[in-house]
Order: C-alpha cells, then structure tokens, then sequence
C-alpha cells in the first residue's frame, strides 16, 4: 500500500506550485477538490485522511465522490468537472511517481466529463447598473470605497481576484490617459484606461485610504485587504438597496461577475466587434467571449434584417359547423355549447 499524503504535499509544493509554477488561484481550487475528496474516501472507509492509501482512490471511488457532490453537494456539472480535472491532474503526477498504479491512473483518466448546459449569461440593464452604482453612500468613507469597488468592476469589467487583487502601483491616473494595469487569469497582464467617472471615482477613495501598509487598493474596515467574499457580500448588499429604484432587480441573481457580464454586454453594443470585447475582458480566446453572441438580440435583428424570408402559401381555414365540432370532440352528456336554447321555429319562440 502507498501512502496517500506524501504525494498530495508533494503534487502541491512541489509539482503544482514550484515545477509547474501555477497561480494561487488554481492551487486554491485543486487544495478544495483534495479536501473534499479525501474527507469523502475518509468517511467510507472509517480511516482517517492521514492514513489513507494511494489505492483507495480507485475509479469506483471518483465515480461515487464526484456523484455525492453533485447530489449532496449540489454542484454543477461544470463544477464536477473541476473537481474531476484536479484529480486527473494528480493521477497524470502519480503515473510517474508510482509506475504500479498505472492501471488505476488509466480508469481514473478515463472517466468521462459530463457535458454541462450552456445557459445565457445575466447581465443588466442600463438603468439596473445605475442604480446599482447609486446606492453606496458617497459621504462616508466605505461609501466611496463601494462607489470606486462598484464601478471598475462594471467600468473594466475586472474579474473579482483582478478587482481585490489591484495594487497601488498598477494604477497610472495622471497624465491625459489614466489607466491601470490588470494582473489577470494564466498570468496574462493587460492594462486599461478609465473612464473620467471611474478615474474620479478611485482618486476619491485614495484620498480617504490612508497609509496603510497593504500594497492592495481597496481594504475592509480592519485595513487589511478586501477579501472575494467581502466583495461579494457589497454587490449583493447594494443590489438589495437598489431594488427601491429598480425593482427589475428583485428577480435577478445578481453576483460579482454579473457587472463583468454587463460590461461585455455594454461593450458589444457600443463597438460591434466581438476581438475587441475579448481583448477588454482579457479572454484567452474567442471562444469564451462568443457566449455574448447568443445572449445579445441586436445581432440576430441585423441578420434578421438582412435576410429574406421565403413567402407562404395563403389560405383560408375552413370553419367547422359548431354542432359538428361538438359532437366531434366532446361527449354527449357534458356541458350544452350554447349558453341558451336554440329557437327551433322560424320567429317562434323556445318552447
């Protein structure tokens, strides 16, 4: 039996974090696939996760962990795959590692990715995104620290660790073209400018920061850096406030990347062009920024209005007599189709 932990400490420190050389964020989300995985084999087994075995991660094992997360754990398919790309990671790293398991790294790897549903994307409404944008409180100074947090993520349409992530020394707001520099997903570093709102917005919270020693942009009350969910709990808390004046608001699930979707959204209409949205957002690919496509309307009207529909056939659909139809599709024992008797004599009266 081989000793699971060592290799898990290993595939991190070592393979993942200085061979591989990955982002925090990818070892933040393979660490949870590993502490979810390792407590479920942990509790069918009755062993404690220290003391489990390389063996005990068979294909069965996967299976039944990745459908316990999607029922108990309610996950998505796009979030089993996730969990099933770590563990297929992990499984590549002990084929080489542990040549013996090779059989048991062949079955894992050939568990299947479930396909997942491409829904649209959410996003808001010009009036929604005001109203948003309204309700931190200006006067105070969490209000224009939520004002400046609120608006670059619409503005830039930063993803939620760019937004935290933002330093003092990324930004560059003098001169004729403020912008700041974006550290984003895959170590890919892109730089924006601002616009004049957004640019006020930021020097206005600058002015209040104070010297705190963080590097970051924008800290909490404890004057540490803000957190994703810190974050997070602002948008809802401010969608919540804004439904007063847009109460379109109370039926949308509105969450941080929601102000990215609506960014994209706002810069497809206004440019027409899906490269350069993609360039703005910093997308790796034009396949991740085509989901904009199916969620906008105006591009299938420009099609629609370019195109010309074939003609049909007309023609007039025969009426069926109304006691014909009756006894067609009804029963004879329910209800009288005429609300009143029909008079059966030529100017007689019902009798």
């Amino acid at each position: 039996m081989t000793a699971l932990a060592p290799l898990v400490t290993t595939f991190f420190r070592q393979h993942l974090a200085t061979e591989k050389g990955v982002s925090p964020h990818t070892l933040a989300s393979y660490s949870y696939t590993f502490k979810f995985l390792c407590r479920y084999v942990s509790s069918r087994l009755g062993t404690a996760p220290s003391a489990l075995a390389l063996e005990n991660l068979d294909a069965p094992m996967i299976r039944d962990f990745l459908a316990h997360r999607e029922r108990d754990g309610r996950n998505t398919a796009r979030t089993r795959n996730l969990r099933l790309t770590a563990i297929r990671a992990f499984m590549k790293y002990v084929e080489y590692e542990v040549p013996a398991a090779l059989d048991q790294v062949r079955r894992i790897g050939a568990i299947a990715r479930k396909r997942a549903e491409e829904r649209l994307v959410h996003h808001l409404t010009v009036a929604e995104m005001r109203a948003v944008l309204d309700a931190p409180d200006p006067r105070t100074r969490s209000g224009l620290r939520d004002q400046a947090l609120l608006y670059l993520g619409f503005a830039a349409g930063l993803r939620v660790s760019e937004l935290v992530g933002l330093r003092l020394d990324d930004l560059e707001l003098e001169g004729a073209y403020p912008s700041l520099l974006v550290r984003g997903k895959g170590r890919r570093q892109r730089r924006l400018p601002l616009w004049k709102e957004a640019t006020r917005a930021v020097r206005a919270w600058l002015a209040v920061r104070g010297n705190a020693p963080a590097p970051e942009v924008f800290l909490n009350a404890r004057g540490v850096p803000l957190t994703c969910s810190g974050f997070t709990y602002l948008v809802k808390k401010y969608v919540r406030a804004a439904i007063a004046q847009s109460p379109g608001l109370a039926a949308k699930r509105v969450s941080p990347h929601v102000l990215r979707h609506t960014c994209a959204m706002n810069s497809l209409h206004a440019t027409g062009d899906i490269r350069k949205v993609a360039l703005w957002l910093g997308h790796a690919s034009l396949k991740s920024t085509e989901v904009y496509l199916r969620a906008d309307p105006t591009e299938k009207l420009t099609l629609l209005e370019a195109a010309l529909p074939p003609d049909l056939r007309r023609g007039v659909f025969p009426v069926e007599d109304r006691l014909i139809a009756w006894l067609s599709g009804k029963k004879l024992s329910g209800v009288d189709p005429w609300p009143e008797p029909v008079d059966a004599t030529p100017g007689g009266t019902n009798s």
